[in-house]
């Protein structure tokens, strides 16, 4: 852990990181940071199944072309921060600056990472290695799509809905806010 934190403080000098519970803060942080036609978006995990309460819904299928190459007018475009895309869409390429939004499907418990699938109402555990080991990746390659600068969003969840739990997502705000980085 203090290796992370001790490499975390050499890269935020050049590499702003931020990290907020509030979507709206992230999306406001994104467009002050980016200059001219520097590209920015929202970027997900495909397994992220219960962020519709925020509007995000990753089953919508989005254009990667239009996403990535539309201008700021345009509302299929990064620019405009409704539609979001997925690991599938971002791998092998990059965005100026991301915001990457956090979800159930891969919890911190007792210090490790636990993987989720969300199957009709509910999470399900995965248990098989490689599917594990696919989420992780999932999240590497939203973590590494940014060039200049990125904004990561762990929701609080909801008492009021079992699906979207506070102990599904208050861990990873925990860890991430211990390593240094600054929030919103």
């Amino acid at each position: 852990m203090e290796s992370a934190r001790t490499a975390l403080a050499t890269v935020l000098p050049n590499f702003p990181i931020r990290l907020t519970r509030h979507l709206g803060h992230a999306k406001a942080w994104l467009r002050r940071q980016a200059c001219g036609n520097e590209r920015y978006g929202i970027v997900v995990s495909s397994q992220a199944q219960r962020l519709k309460p925020h509007a995000i819904d990753v089953r919508v299928n989005v254009d990667p072309v239009q996403w990535f190459l539309e201008s700021k007018e345009d509302v299929r475009s990064s620019y405009y921060l409704e539609d979001v895309a997925t690991e599938f869409q971002v791998q092998g390429l990059e965005l100026d600056w991301t915001c990457v939004v956090w979800d159930g499907d891969l919890r911190l418990k007792d210090g490790h990472w636990d993987h989720f699938s969300f199957k009709g109402k509910r999470w399900e555990r995965v248990l098989k290695d490689v599917r594990q080991r696919y989420l992780l990746n999932a999240y590497r390659v939203l973590l590494t799509r940014a060039r200049q600068g990125m904004v990561i969003v762990v929701p609080k969840g909801s008492a009021d809905d079992p699906s979207r739990a506070p102990a599904y997502y208050d861990p990873a705000f925990k860890l991430l806010a211990s390593l240094g980085i600054p929030t919103l």
